[in-house]
């Protein structure tokens, strides 16, 4: 028999294996499904609740009817789309920014010793800054426009990337670089081949945390000489003591955080289906 023909045949046995059969819906055990939202359910209904009866003056906190009116109405006039407009733009300036910046600054700490012992000290030591610090350095050096803003949340956005994209280089399995100095690769393949596919998994969870920070961020950014987007909307507010136009800013600022949260792990398990299947076995 030939080698041709063996390795046939055991590719047909393997082939023709049993499969793992799927797992009933008694296995997998009960469906959560609207269970989820039976506590967020209970709370809306005892904050109307208090609410209606005095328990917690509108002062203080508005009634989830009266925000849901007053929603409507913001989006009806068009302030509300306006301001997501305003922050989303910012958001999304700022945020290719700081994800350009941290990966690449990754990509050169974590492939020499020589970079990580020139970039890694300044970006340890930039993390720690807090941004209400940086505030009035931003004005100063770039004026009260939108340069201050996007370059805010860029900074934000840049550390979670750096770390986890540092942290994935480094983990990256030093049996691989062997195999591919065996296969005479060069230092462009094995970065493209190797070291980005295997850093990918800890890039995206830095892409994850870096999307929840640049909200934040944003946040602290619209807060100061702000003259539209939501922060605007909130602050504005605040001096009419508008509690109802405040949480539903807040509220789109949560939204907008789970939205882009879910189109990350979507990107996530469609990068990664790989893992996916190798954990089914």
């Amino acid at each position: 028999m030939s080698v041709v023909e063996l390795q046939g045949e055991l590719g047909g046995a393997v082939r023709a294996g049993p499969r793992p059969r799927p797992r009933s819906a008694t296995a997998r055990g009960p469906r959560r499904g609207w269970h989820r939202w039976v506590s967020p359910l209970v709370v809306v209904l005892l904050w109307q609740v208090a609410s209606a009866s005095g328990l917690l003056p509108a002062r203080l906190l508005a009634a989830p009817s009266q925000i849901a009116a007053t929603a409507l109405d913001l989006v009806r006039s068009g302030t509300l789309p306006t301001a997501i407009a305003v922050s989303l733009e910012r958001v999304l300036l700022g945020f290719a920014a700081g994800a350009v910046a941290g990966v690449g600054l990754a990509l050169v700490a974590g492939l020499s010793r020589t970079g990580e012992n020139a970039v890694d000290p300044i970006m340890q030591m930039l993390r720690a800054l807090p941004f209400f610090g940086l505030i009035p350095l931003f004005i100063l050096w770039f004026g009260i426009g939108e340069t201050p803003k996007v370059l805010l949340v860029a900074l934000a956005v840049s550390f979670p990337l750096y770390l986890n994209t540092f942290a994935g280089i480094r983990g990256v399995d030093g049996k691989l670089a062997e195999v591919a100095r065996t296969l005479r690769l060069g230092r462009a393949a094995l970065v493209r081949h190797i070291v980005l596919p295997g850093a990918l998994p800890q890039t995206l969870v830095g892409l994850r945390q870096s999307l929840g920070v640049a909200w934040l961020a944003l946040i602290v950014a619209e807060q100061v000489n702000a003259d539209a987007g939501l922060g605007y909307m909130i602050n504005d507010a605040r001096e009419f003591l508008r509690t109802d136009v405040i949480v539903v800013g807040l509220l789109v600022y949560s939204a907008l955080g789970l939205l882009t949260d879910a189109l990350v792990r979507l990107l996530e398990r469609r990068a990664l289906t790989w893992r996916r299947e190798f954990l089914s076995r």
